[in-house]
């Protein structure tokens, strides 16, 4: 017999562009997820609330951490360059991963709110595909009812009106300014991502829990530069 109630969770994935015009500063994002480890586990209460997930996508998707308890992960999976930009795989794989997590938690007696999904791009997406259909699939709360929050940061070669509409809402897509160093953007892309973590995580247990999400310092709305 499962726990009624083993408090409330927020399941947050963090979708990684690693095709191969990433080469030169996945490094610095690998720097950065290492620094938002550092910084869950110094929130341990915050830490508790959020489950995480990091994926890699380019022709496909590779899963590199799995709905962990940052608390107790000793080691933080690195991203690796491969491929070309395929919108589609990532959405495909958000679609049949997001129901099944989701579920796998409430099993265990845990209430679980909304998925967040971290999304970095720095390049367009593959041309042929129909990427669009497919996440508007994901994101339709009547065919995923599970559907994600969907967090969309471009930097580099992105391309403001696509970022705009991978996000769920306007306010939750963002470009890097121009201009600005592409390891710096993932750094403040990866500063920006560790205190929405913490912040969401600790409301969790407020009377109003809610998913916190700030603009990262050196982006705009991409709404705003369409």
């Amino acid at each position: 017999m499962k726990e009624s109630n083993r408090g409330h969770l927020l399941p947050i994935y963090v979708l990684a562009d690693e095709s191969g015009s990433m080469y030169e500063h996945i490094d610095d994002l690998n720097d950065g997820l290492r620094s938002l480890h550092q910084a869950l586990l110094g929130e341990p209460m915050a830490a508790a609330k959020v489950r995480f997930s990091v994926l890699g996508f380019s022709d496909d998707v590779i899963e590199r951490l799995h709905q962990v308890d940052l608390r107790g992960a000793n080691e933080f999976p690195k991203l690796h360059t491969r491929g070309s930009t395929s919108y589609a795989a990532a959405f495909e794989d958000l679609a049949g991963r997001i129901p099944v997590d989701v579920k796998d938690l409430k099993s265990q007696g845990y209430q679980v709110h909304r998925p967040a999904v971290f999304f970095l791009s720095d390049g367009v997406p593959n041309g042929g595909e129909n990427w669009q259909e497919t996440l508007r699939r994901l994101t339709d709360r009547s065919v995923t009812p599970a559907a994600p929050n969907i967090i969309a940061c471009g930097i580099g070669d992105a391309d403001a009106e696509t970022i705009n509409k991978v996000a769920t809402r306007a306010e939750f897509g963002f470009v890097a300014d121009k201009g600005i160093d592409v390891g710096a953007a993932i750094s403040k892309f990866c500063a920006a991502l560790t205190k929405s973590v913490i912040a969401s995580g600790r409301s969790l247990d407020s009377s109003t829990p809610h998913l916190q999400v700030d603009k990262p310092e050196g982006f705009t709305v991409a709404i705003d530069v369409i």
